[in-house]
């Protein structure tokens, strides 16, 4: 087995304030719009470092991304990132949105590839006068506004495109090389994993922060189909603890609480201080996690 090599422990720093950040999607409806509302009212006191929206395949969600962007903007004081892909738009056109982020105020843009635009298992293809790569997308973000940090995802899997891990590390270098300043993983169920993924990033010379990226499973089933098909392993282990709770999603919402909650204190008693929370638009296991991390909301007091 190959040996892992966490980072120093610095375990009462880590525990004590951790830094965190969100990703949301855009609704497609009004209910779903106040969903996603009041569960930004009830994470932002946590003063996560950033909240990230995601952006659909094709650029299928471009102006409700947009449009979510600008209203935490003017409505919060969270700093946004926008989802970028390279998928289904020109250069000329892909500029035009970072130029109209940059001039709402936002200053971070997580870019990507993009799955393809028939879905994951697909072909992969780009516009043909598009940005071809996600190397190519950050050069062009920098290029265009320099001021805009650009953040890019890393795959302790490994892509499920690339060849082998040396070929995965050579994109994440290349996202590196144009200006990208953080990785965030995609999600992982087994530490030993995001460990050892770190030790090839690190004996490559790649030394920005790579976020472990967090999903609580409110619906087993559903994340599973959805994980495992962009490339994530899920343990039997895990699989084992929903077993028999298909109809009971009291219990496995205190079982994803549990199992999320595990993992990363797991992580930060190993030195890891940096989370990156896929929330699917839900609060109370990311809020949940969030306190036995020690994060509690902007001028609660902590017991004593």
């Amino acid at each position: 087995m190959t040996e892992v090599t966490p980072p120093a422990p610095d375990a009462h720093r880590v525990l004590k304030s951790p830094a965190i950040s969100f990703e949301f999607f855009p609704p497609k409806t009004e209910e779903m719009e106040k969903s996603l509302w009041e569960t930004i009212k009830r994470l932002a006191p946590l003063s996560p470092s950033f909240v990230s929206v995601t952006y659909g395949a094709g650029g299928s969600t471009r102006e409700r991304t947009h449009s979510t962007i600008t209203r935490i903007l003017a409505e919060t004081d969270l700093l946004p990132a926008a989802h970028l892909t390279c998928v289904g738009a020109a250069r000329g056109e892909i500029d035009e949105i970072v130029g109209r982020y940059h001039e709402a105020g936002v200053r971070h843009i997580v870019a990507l590839r993009g799955d393809p635009p028939a879905g994951i298992g697909t072909a992969y293809s780009t516009h043909p006068d598009g940005y071809q790569t996600s190397a190519e997308l950050v050069a062009g973000i920098k290029k265009q506004h320099g001021d805009i940090e650009v953040s890019v995802s890393a795959y302790p899997e490994k892509h499920p495109e690339s060849r082998d891990f040396d070929a995965d590390i050579d994109v994440l270098a290349a996202k590196v090389d144009a200006g990208a300043t953080r990785a965030i993983t995609q999600v992982f169920f087994d530490n030993d994993l995001y460990f050892r993924y770190l030790d090839r990033v690190r004996t490559r010379g790649i030394t920005i922060p790579i976020v472990p990226g967090i999903m609580p499973m409110h619906n087993f089933k559903q994340a599973r189909n959805f994980v495992t098909r962009a490339g994530t392993s899920v343990p039997d282990w895990l699989a084992e603890k929903f077993e028999g709770l298909d109809d009971d999603a009291e219990t496995r919402k205190l079982v994803a609480a549990t199992v999320a909650a595990g993992q990363v204190q797991k992580l930060a008693k190993q030195g890891v201080d940096t989370f990156h929370f896929y929330t699917m638009n839900r609060a109370d296991l990311v809020f949940a996690i969030s306190h036995l991390l020690g994060i509690r909301p902007q001028g609660a007091q902590k017991a004593a």
